[in-house]
């Protein structure tokens, strides 16, 4: 995982997230599972140009669901909340 596109899938844009994005500059992202949190924290400074203060991970198990016949599964996936120092912020995702 070289590319910042191999570690961050894409950001979580919710009500929660928003919410705490204009609260305290804590933004989420869906990240590959196998991300360690130097890792994010990397690829979020070399994306958007920021200082990253902190990186805090969360693993999700996929849901069962019924599909035709039988059951089936989403997949399982990763979400960071990432903490930036007082004063940044990330201006690609300030107008979604």
């Amino acid at each position: 995982m070289n590319h910042v596109s191999d570690i961050i899938v894409r950001p979580l844009l919710t009500e929660k997230s928003t919410l705490a994005r204009y609260s305290g500059s804590l933004y989420t992202f869906e990240v590959n599972r196998d991300a360690s949190k130097t890792q994010i924290a990397a690829a979020v400074t070399k994306a958007f140009g920021v200082q990253v203060e902190g990186v805090r991970t969360a693993n999700f198990l996929g849901k069962v669901k019924r599909v035709r016949k039988g059951v089936g599964s989403r997949s399982d996936w990763k979400k960071a909340f990432v903490k930036l120092a007082d004063g940044q912020t990330i201006d690609a995702l300030e107008g979604v």
